[in-house]
């Protein structure tokens, strides 16, 4: 579907976005592209005022504040009202509490992942269980199951996690097609889970590489990133975390389970950010990417669940295998070397970006035609002419922003919602204008390929499976 050929989603009430980095800033003129408001429905609030520039070129209302734990409650009393819609792109404020807050009062909600309040990720007075992402999910699964019949509060949907989720139901359907293997769409999430197993799928990797470059390249003492640099350090930062596999038989060196919730993920006990694992796409191939933690890396694992605890009938393993920027990654190895204490300089590039593409997609492995992958591949000219004030990176994300908006727009009273539990071809007919080219493309590689060609391995081995699979930095 073109652009212009989506017809606008009229809305009365008002629109609160809290927080305007990069996401807020290339998500403001797409609303005003596909919702019918008035710009006086817009408040923004932000954290500092670098983006007051743009909020003045659209009219909208901008207010400089820093949301913390003591005034939240306070300061959005006077500013939400039943029926608003809270849009929540901010980091270091408390996702659940806002949750909370949106169901109490009857406001729409929508976030891209589960933040938490300013110095919690790095808080060595909680244990790494209870830094994880799948503790904060599990918080919100509390909530969600406190207010079920509540206003629409769709987590975690950006790109990934959120887009992510809806390519993962496209390439199941996709390679039952390829298989022969006749069905309906799915309509409940064991369906879903049955057609994956039917499939054979073993392990799906969010896959994604950024080859985007800028001018000038990074310094020495900066962190360069095409996205928020806060949310890269604050999520590289958190433990290691993967959706884990019924089919596994040996938990991976310094792994650990959860002592509560669904059990469908692990962590390890050090940062994602210092923890590489090997993945493949299109046109990087083979790579080796941060196991970054996501919360679709459980998501999704535990919605492709059959029967549950550690030890279910069914469970893919899923990660994230993240290959940012190159400038990025050298980034990220001098935050390492700096024992996680962020540069003196902090760098978001945008318009000085000069070349590139983001490659986003799912891989899913263990069908036999090999593996799949199925996702966005986005230069930066292609977002360039799309919508203005992103990057190749920022794009990919404000579509899964406006296409979960609107979704909660038509839906208002679903509750809480995670991106697997939303109608897919719906968020995907919005937000895949947005998304470049969206590719399918079979592959023989595994992580195992070539694999011992220069120095052999017994990989049956246990100990040889817990050091080789997760290469500690």
């Amino acid at each position: 579907m073109n652009i212009w050929d989506q017809e606008q989603v009229h809305f009365q009430k008002n629109i609160i976005i809290l927080g305007f980095g990069s996401i807020g800033q290339g998500v403001l003129p797409l609303l005003f592209r596909h919702l019918d408001i008035d710009r006086r429905q817009v408040l923004i609030i932000a954290a500092d005022e670098q983006g007051k520039v743009i909020a003045e070129k659209y009219g909208v209302s901008f207010r400089c504040l820093v949301i913390t734990r003591d005034n939240y409650q306070a300061f959005l009393a006077t500013v939400l009202t039943a029926g608003d819609f809270l849009v929540n792109l901010s980091i270091n404020v408390g996702s659940l509490e806002l949750l909370e807050l949106c169901a109490e009062n009857g406001v729409l909600y929508i976030d891209t992942s589960i933040e938490v309040w300013e110095g919690d990720y790095t808080d060595t007075t909680l244990s790494a269980s209870q830094r994880s992402n799948y503790a904060l999910r599990e918080g919100a699964l509390q909530l969600k199951e406190r207010y079920k019949n509540g206003p629409t509060a769709v987590i975690a949907h950006g790109a990934n996690p959120g887009l992510v989720c809806h390519f993962v139901k496209q390439a199941l359907l996709n390679m039952a097609a390829d298989n022969d293997i006749a069905t309906a769409v799915p309509l409940s999430r064991h369906e879903w889970a049955r057609l994956s197993r039917n499939l054979g799928i073993k392990t799906i990797h969010i896959a994604e590489r950024d080859t985007q470059v800028a001018v000038p390249r990074k310094r020495p003492g900066e962190f360069v990133n095409t996205w928020s640099v806060d949310g890269l350090i604050g999520e590289s930062c958190q433990p290691a975390e993967l959706g884990w596999g019924s089919h596994e038989k040996f938990l991976p060196l310094d792994a650990s389970r959860h002592d509560f919730g669904c059990q469908a993920a692990i962590f390890l006990d050090r940062p994602g950010a210092a923890t590489s694992v090997r993945t493949w796409l299109p046109l990087a191939g083979p790579q080796i990417g941060f196991l970054i933690s996501h919360n679709e890396s459980i998501s999704l694992a535990d919605y492709l669940t059959i029967g549950s605890g550690q030890k279910p009938e069914y469970r893919p393993t899923v990660h994230y295998a993240y290959h940012p920027s190159d400038d990025t990654v050298l980034s990220l190895y001098e935050l390492q070397e700096r024992n996680w204490q962020p540069q003196e300089k902090l760098r978001l590039i945008t318009e000085e970006i000069v070349t590139g593409i983001d490659e986003l997609g799912v891989l899913l492995m263990g069908n036999k035609k090999g593996a799949y992958w199925y996702g966005s591949r986005l230069s930066i000219e292609e977002a360039r002419d799309l919508a203005p004030h992103n990057t190749a990176t920022s794009l990919q994300v404000t579509a899964g922003v406006l296409a979960g908006m609107i979704w909660a727009m038509r839906h208002p009273q679903r509750g809480i919602v995670e991106p697997e539990e939303m109608d897919f071809d719906e968020v995907m007919a919005i937000a895949s204008p947005y998304l470049g080219k969206m590719i399918g493309v079979y592959s023989d590689w595994t992580p195992l390929k070539n694999r011992s060609a220069m120095f052999p391995e017994d990989l049956d081995r246990e100990d040889v499976w817990q050091f080789k699979n997760f290469r500690i930095i």
